[in-house]
């Protein structure tokens, strides 16, 4: 017989193998069961063939968990079939191979491997195997990914934030025990990733040996079990802060721990697949040497690579993510980072920063209430700079947290502190940005945007912008909300397009097409809905929003307007302490802005004096429901004794009121200008 050429194929496969795994642990409740990554591989060669038959090889390498008794099964792209087997047992069936161990080599340790051929039968073609199932479980042909094309796989992703990282337990700040269930609706969700959060400090023992409690590492990798197996990246990270803060005054027993800890965790999950991946400190920071922070910063990424490295495995080549300071994205940052990656000449690194948008807009201090031109630029400028440092020197970006800090769905009358259509545009835009500069983003959510015990969004039209932005834009305008006062005449009222490149089709009403001309105008970018129209859709003019219209577009979201008939706020005189002080308010459909706060001389009063505009939550809270405006005992703490405060607030329908405060004491009045 004649022998054609050999052809070999070597197949590096990944599996999630079932194992029971008991867990009696504080933070969750009675026995929970976990699944063990397997990584195994494979090589598959021909080593002889001929006219109808040819001769295969196979060896099959453990990389995973121990298995007592193997099988491995297969099927031919042509029809092939086993005629023979040898060093197995052959339990093939027509249209399908399987091979079983034998006594002698039915158990494969970690890191062990066997090898058994057979005789197979052909016709027309031989292609290999494209897949194989290891003791029942698919197994897929898998190339290795740079780290930046793992990274642009995990595009969108989402934190479990709150929950393994709270201190005290996993429900300890609010949030329920995760199931698998919440990371298939994840999954569900069009999420291609999830970052981890993890507290490991509580559930460590004391030095030398540091040792992590193992039912802790147990219900950590019960997650990510749940994520791989639901086709979801996963990024475990380190997520204690206030020990590694004290590396600058204790530097060599901060860094025993730390990496005493780093490699336990890489211990445990080292032959896990590439689908986890490690971070190495969220948000590192050094409160007693600022001025080194950077190196600081330095010295536990460093050490952090040392670690997990050295543990081998897949952990020689496992994507590794590593912060700036404080995941801060300033420029020197980003270069002090840029300088330890460069040393480290390792191409399965990614960099990380997180991103809460312009500060003054993400909390609402200083009057930035809206998603204006420095906020905007502020988004563009950090994208860019994290583009040109990194991407631009094929080092991926993992934007690790990000989102508006001052959303918060506990907050009663609004969740965030931004006028809602502003809060908008700073998704669609960030998603926008996003995409242009390929960076990879990852939600920080603690349950303000995912109720977790109903598994279903808070805010739907939130979540459809970060979804819709995913491959598109969509356009908006000046502002949200057409303001009509009660008491007066209905005139024409204009807003300003932003089209984000798209076409503006029209105003709907519901299904019906308002009429151009009639109900509105557009020259330029300017549209303006005429007093006929805005008389028509106010209808009975009741305070508060009356109805809702739609700007579409010809891509992505249509923009809703809001309608909204109010009268000027009326507050009265009021008494209190300042750990309880309210101003009683009658909104009449008008909504605060912002607040703020000054002496009598024109100074500023309350905290952060530096700006007479406070700080929504921290300084002021307006509660619509109940009809009033609470200022903080935060707020008092700062303010002098028997000194009057004038208050102007400014509210969205465009009017201000000025409201006198003055504090004795612990004793607050109220009186209305």
């Amino acid at each position: 017989m004649s022998l054609y050429p050999r052809r070999r194929t070597r197949l590096r496969l990944i599996a999630v193998m079932g194992a029971v795994l008991a867990l009696l642990a504080t933070g969750f409740l009675g026995t929970v069961s976990a699944q063990a990554a397997q990584d195994c591989e494979v090589d598959y060669k021909v080593t002889g063939q001929w006219s109808g038959g040819f001769n295969a090889n196979v060896e099959v390498t453990n990389l995973g968990e121990p298995i007592k008794n193997w099988d491995l099964e297969w099927t031919w792209p042509d029809g092939q079939s086993v005629t023979d087997m040898w060093n197995a047992k052959d339990k093939s069936r027509a249209g399908s191979a399987k091979a079983s161990g034998r006594g002698y080599n039915a158990a494969l340790a970690t890191g062990g491997s066997t090898s058994f051929g057979f005789t197979g039968s052909w016709s027309g073609a031989n292609t290999d195997p494209t897949g194989f199932r290891l003791n029942g479980r698919l197994c897929e042909p898998t190339t290795p990914l740079s780290a930046m094309e793992q990274v642009a796989a995990m595009q969108p992703g989402w934190n479990l934030g709150n929950t393994l990282d709270a201190l005290g337990g996993e429900t300890a700040w609010g949030n329920p025990l995760i199931t698998e269930e919440l990371l298939r609706t994840i999954k569900a969700n069009g999420y291609k990733s999830i970052r981890l959060p993890v507290s490991w400090d509580e559930h460590t023992g004391p030095g030398p040996d540091y040792t992590i409690d193992p039912a802790w590492l147990d219900r950590v990798a019960q997650v990510v079990d749940w994520a791989i197996a639901n086709d979801l990246q996963v990024m475990v990270n380190q997520h204690d802060q206030m020990w590694t803060k004290l590396l600058p005054d204790d530097r060599e027993n901060v860094l025993a721990k730390f990496k005493a800890m780093w490699t336990q965790i890489a211990e445990r999950f080292k032959y896990y697949p590439s689908e986890l991946s490690f971070e190495s400190i969220n948000e590192p920071q050094f409160p007693s040497d600022e001025a080194n922070k950077d190196a600081h910063t330095a010295t536990l990424n460093v050490a952090f690579h040392e670690a997990v490295r050295s543990t081998g495995g897949n952990n020689e080549d496992r994507l590794l993510v590593l912060p700036t300071w404080v995941t801060n994205s300033e420029q020197p940052h980003l270069d002090a980072l840029k300088a330890t990656i460069d040393s480290l000449d390792d191409p399965m690194i990614a960099a990380t920063v997180h991103f809460y948008g312009f500060w003054p807009f993400s909390v609402n201090i200083a009057g930035f209430t809206t998603y204006d031109e420095a906020t905007q630029q502020d988004l563009k400028d950090t994208f860019q700079r994290v583009n040109d440092t990194f991407l631009d020197n094929d080092i991926p970006v993992i934007v690790g947290e990000w989102g508006v800090l001052g959303y918060d769905y506990t907050r009663p009358g609004v969740p965030q502190s931004q006028q809602y259509g502003e809060l908008l545009k700073f998704f669609e835009a960030t998603m926008y940005e996003a995409r242009e500069q390929k960076l990879t983003l990852m939600l920080w959510d603690a349950g303000s945007y995912l109720n977790r015990n109903t598994l279903e969004w808070r805010d739907p039209l939130l979540r459809s912008y970060m979804e819709s932005g995913m491959t598109t834009r969509s356009g908006t305008a000046s502002f949200d909300s057409i303001y009509l006062e009660k008491a007066g005449t209905i005139a024409d009222e204009s807003l300003t397009l932003n089209r984000n490149g798209l076409e503006f089709k029209g105003l709907w009403h519901g299904d019906t097409a308002l009429a151009e001309g009639a109900d509105y105008t557009v020259t330029g970018d300017t549209l303006t809905l005429t007093a006929a129209a805005l008389t028509r859709l106010a209808g009975d003019r009741a305070y508060g929003t009356n109805t809702t219209i739609e700007a579409r577009f010809s891509d992505g979201l249509p923009w809703r307007i809001h309608i909204i008939t109010y009268d000027t706020p009326q507050l009265s005189d009021a008494s209190g302490a300042t750990d309880s002080f309210a101003i009683p308010t009658r909104f009449l459909g008008d909504q605060l802005a912002t607040m703020e706060a000054k002496y009598a001389d024109g100074t500023n009063a309350g905290p952060n004096d530096w700006t007479a505009f406070k700080e929504f939550w921290a300084a002021y809270r307006p509660d619509y429901d109940a009809g009033a405006i609470s200022l903080t005992p935060d707020f008092f703490n700062v303010v002098r004794d028997d000194e009057p405060v004038t208050l102007t607030l400014h509210f969205w329908g465009g009017g201000t009121i000025d409201y006198t405060i003055t504090k004795t004491g612990t004793t607050v009045t109220g009186t209305s200008a």
